[in-house]
């Protein structure tokens, strides 16, 4: 399988990112790709709430939803928007980061609202409460692709391997991570995590991230990432936007389950009691 990973720079005009998704898209398809994969928020990163409200709007009326599934059937071509700001379905009025995947049609395959919301203070002085504003998911969600099984997380959900245990019980022999990782926790745990999610799943974990220094203020780690079930780093694309090209080697996968057979040994394991069963 031939994948493609586009690292951007999303400002918080949808109109800007959507052309850049789009012409991606357009690129992806004539390097050969079967997919692309972009990043979290490739609509918009606007950390001013009260800007960001005016633009984020229910998927069936999202102009760069609409734009990406019909460059997607143009193209001919299966693609992995890492996230999007959209506004909820239901009596909530709160958003969802929510991915989706397109199909070749231009028709959704699969959508994945994010589970795990990042609301942390940083030693940096940075504070992130995307609870405030953001309902999370409560499934996680795999999707079957012309040969394999692609399963949907999204930037925090790394932090989280309970996600990653249920992708792989479904089947997944590629588990999608967009992102848009702060510098210092990506500096500290990006490569480790995603290294680690891929070792104990055995299988291809891509990372389509984010990168520089936005227009609303903020900076991202950039480093997307594909690594392979063994836990190699098969592409780094740095801190500089773009799009880059990887052919999967899907073989890997029973050889490295051959080799530390990780699914076939897993067991159910009950929560933990202090001092074990049967303690005196």
């Amino acid at each position: 399988m031939k994948i493609a990973v586009l690292q951007m720079n999303a400002g918080f005009d949808p109109a800007e990112n959507a052309a850049v998704l789009t012409d991606a898209v357009a690129r992806a398809k004539a390097g050969g790709a079967d997919i692309l994969f972009t990043p979290e928020m490739s609509n918009m990163l606007d950390r001013n709430r009260a800007r960001a409200a005016g633009n984020i709007r229910h998927e069936n009326d999202d102009g760069t939803l609409a734009a990406v599934r019909a460059a997607a059937a143009e193209a001919g071509l299966w693609v992995h928007l890492g996230s999007l700001a959209v506004r909820g379905d239901g009596a909530s009025d709160k958003w969802r980061n929510r991915a989706f995947v397109i199909a070749p049609d231009g028709n959704i395959a699969a959508r994945y609202d994010k589970i795990h919301l990042f609301d942390v203070d940083l030693a940096s002085g940075e504070s992130w409460r995307e609870s405030s504003v953001y309902a999370g998911g409560d499934q996680a969600v795999a999707v079957q692709l012309p040969g394999a099984v692609l399963g949907l997380s999204i930037c925090y959900d790394i932090r989280f391997p309970a996600v990653y245990a249920a992708l792989s019980r479904a089947g997944a022999d590629i588990v999608a991570v967009p992102a848009a990782f702060t510098v210092p926790t990506g500096e500290a745990h990006w490569h480790v995590l995603l290294r680690a999610r891929a070792i104990e799943s055995a299988c291809f974990v891509v990372a389509a991230a984010q990168t520089g220094t936005h227009a609303d203020g903020r900076t991202t780690y950039g480093h997307s990432l594909v690594v392979d079930p063994w836990g190699d780093v098969l592409l780094d694309m740095g801190d500089a936007p773009g799009l880059a090209f990887m052919d999967l080697p899907m073989g890997r996968i029973a050889e490295v389950r051959a080799r530390v057979p990780v699914i076939a040994n897993r067991r159910p394991v009950r929560d933990a009691v202090l001092g074990g069963e049967g303690a005196t």
